[in-house]
């Protein structure tokens, strides 16, 4: 039978065996001091160490981590501004013992130099001016924290400006300037499209009153094209040219009553609408063209004698 003593010591001893292997995780380091002084470095894996004489002191992700950093400073146009700046820094694996023992407070330190040079760049800037140049806000970022943090064995992979909050007063004016300018625009565009508009209604009117003008031209020529040859179809039958054109124009006259007859809601009335008018205006007009071929033979003999003399 095994004694209680001799159990007890078997129990220390795999306490004392386990305590002296621990494990270290994937992108992981761990530290080991041996009575308070730095020992080594260990990777990932399983890893051994004396027991009661050696410690693991902590250990230190060798992942790519980020840290946000909230920052309200004031533009060159006094403008007071939030800024949301993202830094991804990650340990570098070969400097883990500065990364470990130099800083305490490796947020700390990186968000004091991020506010140094926020603090620094944006006042330079109008608000505008932040807006447009975040990327050289972030860029100077980096390269000061680039040079200070190496030294104690971070890397700053990159900084980033996630986020520009101006104060709501601000914003509210910024959206009513850029709606009264779309609003401007707007009306330029609508009054481009009404003088359009009325450039080519113009346009189109004109080309209807060209078109009008040429039906009526044309109209005027075939109804001088018929009367011409009616005079000459009269004129062949003994009729002469004053008769013949009196004659056409009586006719005219009736197929106007009769065109005038057909409609029933026709309001129209023709004066003088006797029934001796038609006459009577065919021997007006006979003797008005006769009487106008007798002054214009006489103005021509009255001419050809003056050139005579």
């Amino acid at each position: 039978m095994i004694s209680p003593p001799f159990i007890i010591l078997i129990v220390i001893a795999a306490v004392i065996i386990f305590a002296s292997f621990f494990i270290v995780k994937q992108q992981s380091a761990a530290i080991i001091e041996r009575f308070g002084k730095f020992q080594s470095i260990r990777q990932s894996g399983l890893q051994f160490k004396i027991p009661l004489i050696d410690k693991v002191s902590g250990k230190l992700s060798l992942k790519i981590q980020q840290l946000d950093v909230i920052i309200e400073t004031k533009t060159l146009d006094d403008v007071f501004v939030k800024l949301k700046v993202s830094v991804q820094y990650k340990v570098i694996r070969d400097k883990v013992y500065d990364a470990f023992y130099k800083l305490d407070y490796p947020h700390d330190q990186i968000t004091s130099f991020v506010f140094d040079v926020v603090r620094a760049e944006v006042p330079k800037m109008k608000l505008d001016d932040v807006f447009v140049k975040k990327d050289d806000i972030a860029i100077a970022v980096k390269r000061e924290l680039q040079e200070y943090m190496t030294d104690y064995g971070y890397d700053i992979i990159k900084t980033l400006v996630t986020d520009i909050d101006p104060d709501a007063q601000v914003k509210a004016a910024m959206n009513r300037i850029n709606a009264a300018d779309r609003e401007k625009t707007a009306a330029q565009f609508e009054g481009d499209a009404q003088r359009i508009l009325i450039v080519e209604r113009a346009k189109a009117e004109a080309e209807s009153k060209r078109l009008q003008g040429q039906g009526i031209a044309d109209q005027r020529r075939e109804i001088a094209r018929g009367l011409e040859e009616s005079v000459e179809v009269l004129n062949k039958v003994g009729i002469n040219s004053q008769e013949a054109s009196a004659l056409i124009v009586v006719t005219q006259h009736y197929d106007t009553l009769q065109s005038i007859g057909q409609e029933t809601n026709s309001n129209l009335i023709l004066l003088p609408n006797s029934p001796q008018a038609g006459s009577q205006m065919l021997n007006d007009m006979v003797a008005s063209f006769t009487a106008s071929n007798q002054i214009g033979e006489a103005m021509k003999n009255a001419k050809t004698k003056k050139l005579e003399e």
